[in-house]
């Protein structure tokens, strides 16, 4: 998934599980930083103190290049949840290893993420740490079928559109990724196709399968679950009664993700930024922002420009919303990478 929905999508689906404007922008500008925090460098400040961060997506997200990161540090936990095949923690799906990182919508690894990130929602980075989980939970829709590793299992073939005819730009693109002799990283064989959404589209898969996507279906169905956490997250539970989407702001998201049949990323965000100025939600008219770096950021806002290297060092860093998503951002993979999915059985550390 892209910008439209990671951030003005969550934004929405934020304030329809019942977070006020800035709650909805703190969750909404978290869950799209998660593809922009691609700088790991300690931050060096003018009094000796220093604070180290993590980086959550590469600088270029070329699915095709992955050299300069570990999957168990970025794809794995941040872009591509393994689903242990949709089974509960202790049960071991047959097949091989890598079967079981395969990305799944909604599986058990994702339900133990959300609870996770419930459990830790008192705390100074909680809306942070909602808006990575919340990346990270769409995306087990988009990236479906997929693992977030350099392997056979994601070399993708045969693409057709809707109509079932050959997307013969993606077949003259895959004939060069080929003959570059890399393993496939992620849906880098399908490229963008799945995070567009209102497309219809089916490849064969590594395994041989013809598998067909209608990623209209695919993102609704994924808005519907995230609202209903985003409410199980402000209830304490998701044992709790989550109504979900009402009827009439599932139909206006439905209405944008078919209809709005824009290939630019940033152009169906301001599709998405219309419809939320214009009032189209049961949460009523706002206006929505994302700035990911220089004047504007959360970066800037906290540490200011630097001075050859450094940073002059100000009391307010430490409760800055930069400084926290960094901090949710460490504590998400950490739980992910070492505590839920060993209980399934699976190692990446």
């Amino acid at each position: 998934m892209q910008i439209d929905f990671h951030h003005a999508a969550t934004y929405v689906l934020a304030r329809l599980a019942g977070f006020d404007a800035e709650e909805g922008e703190i969750v909404a500008y978290a869950a799209q930083y998660v593809d922009d925090a691609t700088d790991d460098e300690a931050i060096h400040f003018d009094n000796g103190a220093r604070y180290s961060r993590i980086s959550s997506a590469h600088r270029m997200l070329d699915y095709r290049n992955f050299e300069s990161l570990a999957a168990s540090r970025v794809w794995l936990p941040f872009h591509f949840l393994p689903g242990n095949q949709g089974l509960p923690a202790g049960e071991a799906p047959e097949g091989s290893f890598v079967e079981r990182l395969v990305t799944i919508p909604n599986s058990s690894v994702a339900q133990d993420m959300i609870r996770a990130t419930i459990a830790d929602r008192d705390a100074p980075h909680g809306l942070q740490r909602l808006g990575i989980a919340m990346h990270v939970y769409a995306d087990t829709w988009a990236h479906q079928g997929f693992v977030g590793l350099q392997h056979a299992i994601n070399a993708s073939t045969e693409l057709t559109g809707a109509n079932g005819e050959p997307d013969n730009e993606i077949v003259d693109r895959l004939k060069n990724y080929f003959i570059n002799n890399a393993l496939p990283l992620g849906h880098g064989t399908v490229l963008s196709h799945p995070d567009r959404p209102f497309l219809l589209w089916a490849y064969t898969n590594g395994r041989g399968e013809r598998i067909s996507r209608n990623n209209p279906d695919d993102y609704i169905d994924a808005a519907e679950q995230m609202c209903r956490a985003m409410q199980g997250y402000r209830a304490g539970s998701l044992d709790a009664d989550l109504p979900g989407l009402t009827a009439a702001d599932r139909h206006v998201i439905q209405r944008i993700l078919r209809e709005v049949r824009l290939d630019e990323a940033e152009e169906r965000w301001g599709a998405w930024h219309h419809e939320i100025q214009a009032g189209s939600f049961s949460f009523g008219p706002a206006t929505i922002e994302y700035v990911g770096e220089g004047e504007g950021s959360w970066e800037r806002e906290a540490l200011g420009e630097a001075d050859g290297g450094r940073y002059a060092y100000r009391e307010a860093f430490l409760e800055s919303r930069w400084k926290r998503f960094h901090d949710a951002l460490i504590l998400h993979r950490y739980d992910v990478v070492h505590r839920i999915l060993p209980r399934y059985g699976i190692c990446t550390a």
